[in-house]
């Protein structure tokens, strides 16, 4: 195309600038290409309605355009705010192809945006959250870089095809639907099967092991993966795209190795050669460095990986050196990522000869070791991406494998009769595709590299089992603010409010305990009998947790409260620690901002498995004669209360430091909705104490207090956590909380600009150093805890300086 072609084309009013009354700019967009659109008064062909009808045209409207394309005019060299410089269309006609009837929630040329443009006071108001990214997805996929990673996407799933395809192996589809586990049955989403339970395939590798049983000798898959496991990281989905492939053994597992770092070196390579736009257009937002890696992989086994963590000091949270023996955690395998870079300068590299406790059951030991075995984690960017290795093809050993790990014979009889009818050797491996994304373009978050991300929070409209945790044996008295409210209008005095104690059983999360203890103050709402508790604090009264009425009267108890502390208290207001939901309405109607520092720690007891590590620590405390003892209903004795009372003051006497906290140890508070659960040791001395507090159906319950006396022997702790969980599960609770704790890092929330959030950031990891905020979570990690994040929110007007920050750590720590 060059100057003087005449144009027919459809495209989004992507941007509109008017310049007097004859002239407008129009930038059209079709996926990745904008161009600029010239609509100028002149006779018979443009006029001045024309301009104006087009000015009122909403972004996003699609359009129809004929026109003459030309050099830029007004003696510009090039136009500089589309992608197609070197010319521009003189519009001379444009019809409305598809109305915009509703208003985009965002601009899609600020959806595009890196971070660091937000900075910018110009366009800092302008900034598209991620959570808004996703809450309107299909606008959000409109963006250049959206459809840029869906394109690499696509190739990705080309590439991986192709390479296999040329070696000889064979495309398969196989069910979703199956009547047992694939990997454990602690993460299966179960189905209702015609009145039969079924599950939803945690991956194909059953499928495909039963395929080379069959003798088809090389089989892949590209298709879905689903894993029921309450993870709210950036690494994990619930339904995600898996990549597999199995192929026979002529003569070492090694081979198989070989073919998955092929496939994925040629991934690499296609998406770098091939599609060097998009990848440009992706760094625009997401700024990083292209992928490294060597032509002969890096191949480390996992003892000589331990070796390297040992040598440069790396250990535990608890101070022990990382073992052969145990899986690396993900700050391990980043550690170990880094120290590959630095010294083999390459972002993919090969892990192999992994401990056999840690991988699934059907993998084949070492035979040369049987501690290890015959598989590998490939990782990128210090992250796993992808675990292969050789299968058990030996029926005995496969069943006493299966055996050793619990598993069920029930409903994998088909899978067992292949390898009992003979099969070869043979293996195999699977990557997650959106983490091969995310790590090829360093997204940083999984969820932008799938199209409509499901994880744990996903469809908030079905109630039932969202807002159910179960349980229902375990729980004390509750009450509603919404039959409080009704009640105002039928009796002629108001009836007495709502139990502080009920509410928190019927609407809290674990922050809400802490209202209980004196420090607290609870304001009551008249019209609902809802709660809120706060505190005064150099000049400020701290909201703490959300408040305790149903979710339809929040807009309502927070438009009093805050009028309450402006008018009567004449403080200045901050709210910590609430839910997703009161946050957005603290955003949307009141126009606060909001950062992100803690968050929930969360578990399911129903399907908590004690790791390797956790394991020993409690098979350590039973075998030094720790005996945990479950109250049931009611509390313990007397004589035990006054017992625990006195090992909580040896307790107490032995704290050291500066302390935080929302809530003092106080055990016998309302004790209907509580659970209690000691320890004695092998003297019948009263060595630990767990209290669980009752929240609402949603959260279950809160580890309220747990607490390891003086002189415990070790792992008593855990082992009564563990015991509490297990009584937990056997009631059918499926959720628990250990409480709120600090975030690694500060992350900017609703209407927080990022300069802002970054000045924040050095004060935040300040006072967290100082005050040894990250303790409990490395503890509680042992546990498999979930982080559910919380935020903090505070008036734009107002800010959150120095005052306000001392305000928080004044009340957390005075």
């Amino acid at each position: 195309m060059k100057p003087g072609d005449e144009v027919l084309l459809r495209a989004r009013i992507h941007h509109l600038r008017r310049q007097g009354l004859n002239l407008a700019f129009v930038v059209l967009r079709h996926q990745l290409d904008t161009i600029q659109g010239l609509v100028l008064v002149s006779d018979g062909t443009v006029s001045e309605n024309m301009v104006r009808w087009i000015e009122r045209l909403p972004l996003e409207t699609i359009v129809r355009v004929s026109g003459v394309l030309q050099a830029p005019g007004d003696g510009q060299s090039a136009v500089h705010n589309a992608t197609v410089h070197n010319m521009e269309i003189l519009i001379k006609s444009m019809h409305v192809v598809s109305q915009v009837t509703k208003h985009v929630p965002f601009d899609i040329e600020n959806a595009s945006r890196p971070e660091s443009d937000f900075q910018d006071e110009h366009f800092a108001a302008r900034r598209v959250t991620p959570r808004a990214h996703f809450a309107h997805r299909v606008a959000s996929l409109r963006s250049a870089t959206s459809i840029a990673i869906f394109r690499i996407r696509a190739a990705t799933c080309a590439a991986f095809r192709a390479h296999l395809d040329a070696r000889g192996f064979t495309e398969i589809q196989s069910s979703k639907l199956q009547q047992g586990a694939s990997e454990s049955g602690a993460s299966v989403f179960t189905v209702n099967y015609f009145n039969r339970q079924a599950s939803l395939a945690q991956s194909p590798q059953l499928a495909k092991q039963m395929c080379i049983a069959a003798d088809m000798e090389r089989v892949y898959e590209i298709g879905p993966v689903f894993r029921a496991e309450n993870s709210h990281t950036g690494r994990h989905l619930t339904e995600f795209t898996g990549m597999d492939l199995e192929q026979t053994i002529d003569v070492s597992y090694t081979e198989v190795l070989d073919t998955l770092d092929g496939v994925l070196k040629h991934i690499f390579a296609t998406l770098q050669e091939r599609f060097r736009t998009e990848i440009e257009i992706v760094k625009r937002q997401f700024p990083h460095e292209d992928l490294v890696w060597r032509e002969k992989t890096l191949r480390l086994t996992f003892k000589e990986g331990i070796a390297m963590l040992k040598e440069a000091g790396w250990t535990e949270e608890d101070g022990s050196e990382p073992s052969e023996e145990e899986d690396l955690n993900t700050p391990a395998e980043k550690k170990l990522g880094a120290l590959v870079k630095e010294k083999y300068g390459t972002d993919f590299y090969i892990l192999d000869k992994f401990p056999l406790t840690v991988r699934p059951f059907y993998t084949m030991p070492d035979p040369n070791d049987d501690t290890y075995s015959n598989s590998a984690d490939f990782f990128l960017r210090g992250q796993e991406i992808l675990s292969g290795g050789q299968r058990i093809h030996h029926a005995p050993l496969l069943e006493q494998r299966m055996k050793e790990a619990k598993i069920d014979f029930e409903g994998m009889e088909e899978y067992l009769d292949g390898f009992r009818w003979g099969c070869p050797p043979h293996g195999g491996g699977g990557v997650g595709l959106e983490r091969v994304i995310m790590l090829f373009l360093d997204l940083g978050n999984v969820r932008w590299a799938n199209l409509f991300p499901r994880d744990p929070k996903s469809f908030p409209d079905a109630q039932v089992d969202r807002n159910d945790a179960g349980g229902h044996a375990l729980r004390g008295p509750e009450s509603s603010t919404v039959e409080y409210a009704a009640s105002l209008h039928v009796t002629d005095a108001p009836p007495p409010l709502p139990p502080l104690e009920n509410l928190i059983a019927t609407y809290a999360d674990s922050n809400n305990t802490a209202w209980l203890d004196p420090q607290w103050t609870v304001w009551r709402d008249a019209p609902t009998g809802g709660a809120v508790g706060y505190c005064e604090s150099e000049g400020h009264a701290l909201a703490w947790g959300r408040p305790l009425c149903d979710d339809a009267q929040l807009h309502g108890v927070i438009a009093r409260f805050l009028q309450h502390v402006d008018t009567e208290l004449r403080l200045k207001a901050l709210w910590a620690c609430v839910d997703e939901v009161t946050e957005g309405v603290l955003a949307r109607e009141r126009g606060w901002a909001s950062v992100i520092v803690a968050a929930e720690e969360r578990i399911n007891p129903t399907t908590f498995e004690a790791g390797r590590k956790l394991a020993q620590k409690i098979r350590s405390a039973r075998a030094k004669g720790v005996v945990p003892v479950s109250v049931g209903e009611g509390t313990p004795g007397e004589e035990v209360k006054q017992e625990i009372d006195r090992r909580v003051r040896e307790w107490r006497e032995g704290r050291t430091g500066k302390q935080v906290h929302s809530t003092e140890i106080r055990p016998w508070d309302d004790e209907v909705h509580r659970k209690y659960f000691y320890a004695k040791d092998e003297d019948g001395e009263i060595c630990a104490i767990v209290v669980l507090a009752q929240l609402s159906r949603k959260y279950g319950f809160q580890f309220k207090f747990s607490l390891e006396f003086p002189g415990a022997p070790s792992g008593t702790i855990e082992l009564l956590l563990a015991e509490a969980i297990s009584a937990m599960a056997a009631a059918g609770l499926r959720s628990a909380t250990f409480g709120t704790s600090a975030t690694e890092s500060l992350t900017a929330g609703e209407n927080t600009r990022l300069w802002k959030a970054k000045m924040m950031e050095r004060t935040y990891a300040t006072i967290t150093k100082t005050l040894g905020l990250g303790s409990k979570p490395q503890f509680r990690a042992k546990f498999g805890t979930e982080l559910d994040v919380v935020y903090f929110c505070y008036p734009r007007n107002l800010g959150f300086g120095v005052g306000a920050i001392h305000a928080v750590t004044a009340a957390l720590t005075g």
